[in-house]
């Protein structure tokens, strides 16, 4: 089978440098997003597991029941790297559903497209982001899936902004994470709360989960979302964060 561009629109033009955490406004001027207040852990440096090691202990099975991940269902796996959720989620959703495998590392997705076709996964498209925009289709997903990786991303407040159009009524962003710094491939789960706060989400479930190494956090668009020149950075230390926020994990329940 030969993919051709209706299957994988992969956008092989290398990434620009990002000019700026700007966006224009409705009266044409350009507003500015906040630089995050921590750091960024760096991108490729660090492994969850091989993908039998996280089958044998369930975690995309566990990740999917947690999501009410269902067939027909059209979903975003966000970093997809080699392709771990993506070709587990093509499965749960079935031939009805839609699966966009997205990256901002071009290599990455070309070894992805190869597993795509080698495994036949006609509900699969792939599509190159930016560090600061998913570029996702708006009003497309279901759910939304950025398992190991929100914490990679170098500038959180525009990259989410910039991904909430793109959920349908009722669809859902699942993160899962590490509690630990950020500069060591986790981030706090009231820092993450926060940040997805500021920009226009609501948390609506939260577990401990150890056979996901971390937890598992989800949200919901809210009825708005600021403008970019509205959204306040979270302080990366818990008693800020505590006065911060408006909503929060009130209890951790193990999965």
């Amino acid at each position: 089978m030969r993919l051709g561009l209706a299957l994988i629109p992969l956008l092989a033009a290398s990434l620009a440098a990002c000019d700026g955490f700007t966006v224009t406004g409705p009266d044409n001027e350009e507003q500015s997003f906040p630089a995050p207040d921590r750091s960024v852990s760096t991108i490729g440096t660090y492994s969850v597991a091989s993908e039998t090691q996280r089958d044998s202990r369930g975690e995309a099975q566990t990740v999917m029941d947690l999501a009410e991940l269902a067939e027909g269902m059209t979903v975003a796996d966000i970093g997809a790297g080699n392709g771990y959720y993506t070709v587990r989620l093509a499965e749960r959703v079935g031939k009805g559903g839609r699966v966009l495998a997205q990256d901002i590392d071009s290599d990455a997705l070309a070894r992805l497209g190869r597993r795509v076709e080698r495994q036949r996964l006609d509900n699969v498209s792939i599509r190159l982001g930016q560090p600061d925009d998913p570029r996702l289709p708006a009003n497309s997903f279901d759910r939304i899936f950025m398992v190991h990786m929100y914490h990679e991303i170098e500038q959180p407040y525009e990259f989410l902004w910039r991904m909430w159009p793109s959920l349908r009524e009722g669809g859902q962003v699942i993160v899962v994470d590490i509690d630990r710094p950020t500069d060591q491939h986790g981030i706090d789960p009231l820092l993450l709360s926060c940040e997805m706060e500021r920009v226009g989400y609501e948390l609506v479930a939260f577990k401990d989960a150890p056979e996901l190494l971390g937890y598992y956090a989800q949200f919901k668009a809210a009825a708005t979302r600021p403008e970019p020149g509205e959204i306040e950075p979270c302080r990366g230390d818990r008693a800020a964060l505590g006065e911060a926020l408006k909503k929060r994990p009130t209890k951790r329940e193990k999965v």
